[in-house]
C-alpha cells in the first residue's frame, strides 16, 4: 500500500481546492475580470499546488528515502529534517 494512501483524504482535499480554484480563474476569464484580478488566483492557486508538491515529497522523503525520526545516525537525521525544511522552505 502506498503512503498516500494514508493521508488520502488529506491531500484529495488540497486537490479538491485546487480544482475550485481553477475553476474560479475560468470564471474571472470568462467575466473578463482584469489582469490583476486574475494574476491574483492564478497566484492563490500556484500556492495551493506548491503546498500540495511539498506535502507529497515530504512524504516520500520520510517514507522512501529517510524518516529523520527514526533514523540512528544523527547526521543523516539532521540532513533529512534540512532538507524537508528547504523544500518546505523553497515551495513556498
Amino acid at each position: 500500500m502506498s503512503h498516500t494512501i494514508k493521508d488520502k483524504g488529506k491531500l484529495l482535499a488540497r486537490v479538491r481546492r485546487i480544482r475550485g480554484q481553477a475553476e474560479a480563474v475560468e470564471r474571472a476569464l470568462e467575466a473578463e475580470l482584469g489582469c490583476t484580478d486574475v494574476l491574483m488566483l492564478v497566484a492563490s492557486m500556484r500556492g495551493a499546488i506548491n503546498g500540495l508538491t511539498a506535502e507529497v515529497m515530504e512524504d516520500h522523503i520520510r517514507h522512501h528515502v529517510v524518516d529523520p525520526a527514526h533514523e540512528p545516525d544523527p547526521e543523516r537525521a539532521k540532513g533529512a529534517t534540512e532538507l524537508i525544511e528547504v523544500l518546505r522552505t523553497y515551495l513556498k
